[in-house]
C-alpha cells in the first residue's frame, strides 16, 4: 500500500551538479522543494575530473553565477588550484579553470543545500513519474512513497540503468560504485519519451606517493587568482596553491594499447553506448590519431587530504592488467599503484529535441530536465542547465513567462538551443567554437549581460543588481573620457611610447586612440593621465576591451541585430505544417516532429532548407 506524502511544488530528481543548482533555484524562489539522491554522499558528487571550469566551461559557471547559480560560489571557496586559460589569445576565449578539493566541494554544496530555506533533501529512488492527462502531478519511490508535486525535474546524470566496464568486467552500478537507478526508464519509455544509450569513460586513480614527480613538468596556478563569482572578494582567494604534472605517452604505451585492443569493450562490441568525441579514450586517441608520437597526460591532485591523483588523458576501459603495464609505462609512473581502475559508464538519456527551449518536456506539462539526462557531457553544462529547468519550472508555477536565452545572449543560450534543435548523437560538449558571437559572450562580462536577467526573475537581491547598476555607469563614463581626453605629442608622451615600444605621435590624438593599438593598454596610459581617477579592476578590465576591440564589437552587434530579427518571428505553437504550402517533404515532418517556437529557431534545424524558411515566412505573413 502506497504512502502519500504531503505536496510539494517541485520534485527534482538527481542531486548532481544540474539537481543541486534546479533545487536551489525553485527554493530560493520561494517555492516548496524536495530534492531526491539515491545516497547522500552523491550530492555535487565530481566522478570524474576533479575540476570546474575550462575553455568555454569557464563561461558557463560565469553565466552560471551572474543568474543567481551556485557553482562559482561553490568552487572559489574550495579550489586548490586556479589559472586562467588562453591568455595568450584574445578575451572572448579566456577561460577561468580551478582545481578542486573534490570532498571539500562536494560537502560544501550539501551544506548550502541542506541550509536552504524551502528545500528538503530525501534518500531514496525515484522510480515512477506520476502523469495524469499529461501533466504531470507526482512521484513514486522505490518503497511505494508517493510525493504529489506541481514540477518535476529530471537530473539522473549517469545512473539509469549505469553500468560500468573494463575489459571483460561489468559492474551494475552508478559512478564509483554508487547504486543505479534501474527502474525509471521503463516509466520514461512508457509515458513516450525516446531514450539514448550514451556512455563516458574516466581514468584510473593512482597513489601519489607511488609517482616521480621528477620526470615531469610542473603546471603551477596564477599567482593572481580570478574568482569565477562576481560575489567573491579576490582578495579572499589568496592561499597556497598545489601543482598540476605534465607528462606524456610514449611508444611502448602505444604498443601495449595496440596489443590489447580486441581486449577494450570499446572494440569488442561490449559497449553499446555512444561515447564524447571530443574527450576519447586513450584506445581511442591511439587508434584515430596513428601518426601522433605522444599524448599529453596530465597529473591532477583530488584534494589536500587525500593522495588520490587523476590522470588526466588516460581515460580508458581496458583490463586491469593492461591498465597497469599501460600507467607504468609513463614517464614518473614506472612505479604507481592503482587506487581505482579507469572504467566506461553505459547510461540511458534522452533525445533533447523533445525539449522546448525552457527545457520543459513537449508533450509533458510540468516535466523538467537538465544535465547528463538530456544528452550533454561535463558538470557545467549540467548546471547551466539545472539550473535553467529549475528557474523554468518555477516560472510556470509562478504563472510567469519561462526565462530562455538566445545565442547572442548566452553561452548557455548556445548549449541548450544546441540541444532541443541539433540532432545529438553522442554527449554534448559547450565549445567556444559553437558560439557565433563568442566576442559578445566573453566570461568577463557574463554579469553586465545577465544579471539582470536573473534580478527580474528573482535569484539577484537588489544590493547585487544596485552594484551591477553602478559598474555599468563607471565603465560607460570613464570610456566617454577617454574619447574625449586629447593628449598631445609632448616629451613625456613621446617617451612612453618608446618605452612601450610604441609609433610616436605626429600630431594630437585621444586616449582612446592609443589604447587601441595592440601594444598598449589602459594602465600603460597611467603616466600621462592626469585626470585618472581610482577605479575596481573590473571596470578597468571592460574600458579597456571595450575600447580596444571597438570595431570587432560593433560589427558583432550588427550580425545580433539581424540574428534577432528571424529570432523575434514567433511560430504558433498549433501551427498545422500540412497545410503550409510548397514546403518539402523532410521539412515539413522535421518541423511538425520538433515544433520550433522561432523562424530562427526553425533555420537551424537539419533537413529544413533556405527555401523552407521563405515560404514559412510567406505563410506567417513575415516576408
Amino acid at each position: 500500500m502506497s504512502y502519500i506524502y504531503e505536496s510539494y511544488d517541485v520534485v527534482v530528481v538527481g542531486a548532481g551538479h544540474a539537481g543541486c543548482e534546479g533545487a536551489l533555484a525553485c527554493a530560493r524562489l520561494s517555492l516548496n522543494t524536495i530534492i531526491f539522491t539515491i545516497n547522500m554522499e552523491s550530492i555535487a558528487l565530481m566522478p570524474c575530473n576533479p575540476n570546474i571550469g575550462g575553455t568555454s566551461k569557464g563561461h558557463l559557471v560565469r553565466e552560471i553565477d551572474a543568474l543567481g547559480g551556485e557553482m562559482g560560489k561553490n568552487i572559489d571557496k574550495t579550489y586548490i588550484q586556479s589559472k586562467m586559460l588562453n591568455v595568450s589569445k584574445g578575451p572572448a576565449v579566456h577561460s577561468l579553470r580551478a582545481q578542486a578539493d573534490k570532498q571539500e566541494y562536494s560537502s560544501s554544496m550539501r551544506k548550502v543545500l541542506e541550509n536552504t530555506p524551502n528545500l528538503t533533501i530525501k534518500q531514496a529512488e525515484i522510480v515512477e513519474i506520476l502523469v495524469e492527462n499529461q501533466k504531470v502531478t507526482g512521484v513514486k519511490t522505490y518503497s511505494g512513497a508517493i510525493y504529489p508535486c506541481k514540477a518535476v525535474i529530471l537530473c539522473t546524470g549517469t545512473y539509469l540503468n549505469a553500468r560500468c566496464i573494463y575489459g571483460d568486467v561489468i559492474n551494475y552500478t552508478g559512478p564509483n560504485g554508487l547504486q543505479s537507478a534501474n527502474q525509471l526508464t521503463d516509466c520514461l519509455k512508457a509515458l513516450g519519451i525516446e531514450m539514448y544509450r550514451f556512455k563516458t569513460g574516466t581514468p584510473a586513480r593512482v597513489d601519489k606517493r607511488t609517482i616521480d614527480f621528477s620526470k615531469m613538468e610542473e603546471q603551477e596556478g596564477d599567482k593572481e587568482v580570478v574568482p569565477f563569482s562576481f560575489t567573491t572578494n579576490p582578495e579572499d582567494l589568496n592561499k597556497e596553491q598545489v601543482s598540476c604534472w605534465l607528462t606524456y605517452t610514449t611508444k611502448e604505451t602505444h604498443d601495449i594499447i595496440r596489443a590489447n585492443i580486441e581486449r577494450s569493450p570499446l572494440y569488442s562490441g561490449d559497449i553499446k553506448g555512444v561515447g564524447p568525441r571530443y574527450c576519447p579514450s586513450i584506445e581511442d586517441k591511439i587508434v584515430k590519431f596513428a601518426d601522433k608520437e605522444r599524448h599529453q597526460v596530465f597529473i591532477e591532485p583530488e584534494g589536500n587530504y587525500t593522495n588520490e591523483m587523476y590522470v588526466a588523458g588516460l581515460s580508458t576501459s581496458l583490463p586491469e592488467d593492461v591498465q597497469v603495464k599501460m600507467y607504468r609505462s609513463v614517464p614518473g609512473l614506472e612505479n604507481v599503484n592503482i587506487v581505482r581502475n579507469a572504467y566506461a559508464i553505459e547510461y540511458d538519456c534522452i533525445n533533447p529535441l523533445q525539449l522546448k527551449p525552457s527545457l520543459e518536456f513537449k508533450n509533458i506539462e510540468g516535466l523538467f530536465s537538465g544535465g547528463q539526462f538530456n544528452g550533454s557531457s561535463g558538470y557545467e553544462e549540467a548546471a547551466a542547465q539545472g539550473l535553467i529547468a529549475g528557474i523554468n519550472a518555477s516560472m510556470k508555477i509562478l504563472g510567469k513567462e519561462p526565462l530562455i536565452l538566445d545565442r547572442s545572449e548566452a553561452y548557455i543560450g548556445v548549449l541548450i538551443d544546441d540541444l532541443v534543435t541539433k540532432e545529438t548523437f553522442e554527449p554534448y560538449r559547450m565549445m567556444t567554437s559553437r558560439a557565433e558571437y563568442r566576442l559578445l559572450l566573453r566570461q568577463d562580462n557574463a554579469d553586465i549581460r545577465l544579471t539582470k536577467k536573473g534580478y527580474e526573475v528573482g535569484l539577484i537581491d537588489e544590493e547585487r543588481y544596485q552594484r551591477l547598476l553602478k559598474k555599468e555607469e563607471a565603465i560607460e563614463k570613464e570610456i566617454k573620457r577617454l574619447n574625449q581626453t586629447t593628449i598631445g605629442a609632448k616629451k613625456e608622451v613621446q617617451e612612453l611610447l618608446e618605452r612601450i615600444g610604441s609609433t610616436p605621435l605626429n600630431t594630437a590624438t585621444t586616449l582612446a586612440e592609443l589604447i587601441r593599438r595592440p601594444e598598449i593598454t589602459y594602465d600603460m596610459l597611467e603616466p600621462i593621465d592626469k585626470d585618472r581617477q581610482a577605479l575596481p579592476k573590473d571596470v578597468i578590465e571592460q574600458v579597456n576591451i571595450n575600447i580596444k576591440y571597438e570595431g570587432y564589437i560593433k560589427r558583432q552587434l550588427k550580425q545580433v541585430e539581424q540574428f534577432k530579427k528571424i529570432e523575434n518571428k514567433k511560430i504558433p505553437e498549433d501551427l498545422d505544417y500540412d497545410k503550409v504550402p510548397s514546403l518539402r517533404n523532410e521539412a515539413r515532418l522535421k518541423l511538425k516532429k520538433y515544433r520550433p517556437i522561432s523562424i530562427g529557431q526553425a533555420s537551424r534545424i537539419s533537413g529544413v532548407s533556405p527555401a523552407d524558411i521563405s515560404v514559412l515566412l510567406v505563410y506567417l505573413n513575415y516576408a
